[in-house]
């Protein structure tokens, strides 16, 4: 059940493996800013997911993290609006991920459709290691040390998600099995209150009898709102309205997100391996000469050859920054051999600079206060171990391990 309230949350991260470039912008960053002021939202600082495939030169390991974070504050990413931290900084991601790894079946990560993908695409790396074939249960316990709700992904990243519920339902399954589990249910109904104790029970009779998806929506909303629950009472109680046993870790969903085609200036997708790529905080200057160069159809050799929109890659940045009557006058002109390709490039490259100069900008103040960024980090960090710590005590209790 997708949970749609404003304290629901969300939870997703990125390696620092380098400069940012506009197709992490648009392909998720773009996404992250308006998110931080729908959901109370957690972004981090993948380093251990670096180490996975990358874990034979980690020279520029921490330059790269401390410039991603300035990207993503120069992207628009606000620190009082959503949490940004660092993965190696809450050691709780490696101790869930240990636990998990106790549970989870070898078969369920060796069909998360990357793992193939990425051997066959960087043969040239030995990644035949414990730390590749184990990052998709990294993953999972990144997202459920957070009891995430939503994990923004685009279509190729749904396995991911999907492989989170999975291990989920199985812990759930395993350790949520108290064997007075109905009474502590049924005490904690009453802590509900009277009037609410009585919503409470005719909903999970609808729900449970009927299959109202609706009731069981209500019901959550009204287990979310009530100060009144422990963590733990709220778990047992959202189980007990499914006919489960107590929810110790919840299943998230994935909230899939409209990702752009961004263009390398070869015409291939943007990405650094290609080295085809517009940096987020690039010069503008060398941002224009690079588009003034970048591939268009190659079926327009002289400036009077008409050509096709489909199948020039200036045209797929003009979906994303231009508006329709600019994209319409691009793709007549085009067509017709009206203008040529530079003469359409030009109000691309103004809408391009613009971005860039906004986002260096806000960069600038950071980029010579390495004490602010270290700052921001610092009390992100603080405050995922906060909300890691609460997770891992509930964990542990579940399985045997909070020794007294």
């Amino acid at each position: 059940m997708v949970n749609s309230a404003p304290n629901a949350r969300v939870l997703s991260g990125m390696r620092p493996t380098g400069a940012l470039h506009l197709g992490n912008y648009h392909g998720a960053l773009k996404n992250w800013v308006a998110l931080q002021y729908q959901y109370e939202c957690f972004f981090f600082v993948a380093d251990w997911h670096a180490l996975t495939t990358g874990y034979d030169d980690t020279r520029d390991l921490e330059e790269n993290t401390w410039q991603m974070v300035i990207d993503w504050l120069g992207a628009g990413l606000n620190p009082s609006a959503c949490t940004m931290f660092i993965q190696s900084k809450v050691p709780e991601h490696a101790e869930l991920h240990l636990l998990l790894s106790m549970i989870t079946p070898l078969g369920w990560l060796e069909r998360v459709p990357t793992f193939k993908d990425q051997q066959e695409q960087l043969k040239d790396k030995d990644l035949a290691t414990y730390g590749f074939l184990g990052y998709p249960l990294l993953q999972s316990a990144d997202i459920l040390l957070y009891r995430g709700n939503f994990v923004p992904v685009g279509d190729d990243q749904v396995a991911h998600v999907e492989v989170t519920r999975e291990v989920a339902r199985r812990f759930n399954h395993v350790y949520g099995r108290e064997s007075d589990f109905a009474d502590k249910a049924e005490k904690a109904i009453k802590r509900l209150g009277q009037k609410n104790a009585a919503t409470y029970r005719e909903l999970r009779r609808s729900y449970q009898e009927a299959g109202d998806e609706v009731a069981l929506e209500q019901a959550n909303a009204l287990l979310s709102g009530n100060a009144r629950l422990t963590v733990a009472d709220r778990e047992r109680l959202q189980g007990y309205l499914e006919g489960t046993g107590r929810m110790i870790l919840p299943e998230p969903d994935a909230l899939l997100t409209a990702t752009p085609k961004v263009p390398g200036l070869d015409g291939r997708k943007m990405s650094k391996s290609y080295g085809n790529t517009i940096g987020l905080r690039e010069d503008p200057a060398d941002v224009a000469r690079k588009l003034k160069a970048m591939q268009t159809d190659p079926a327009r050799v002289r400036r009077t050859d008409p050509g096709d929109p489909a199948k020039c890659p200036v045209f797929d940045l003009h979906r994303i920054y231009s508006p329709p009557a600019t994209q319409q006058w691009a793709a007549e002109g085009c067509r017709s051999a009206g203008i040529g390709c530079l003469e359409c490039k030009k109000p691309l490259i103004d809408a391009v600079v613009q971005e860039i100069e906004a986002v260096r900008a806000r960069a600038r103040e950071y980029e010579d206060n390495r004490d602010a960024v270290r700052d921001i980090v610092g009390a992100g960090c603080e405050k995922a171990r906060e909300a890691a710590r609460e997770t891992m005590h509930e964990v542990r209790a579940a399985m045997g391990l909070e020794y007294r």
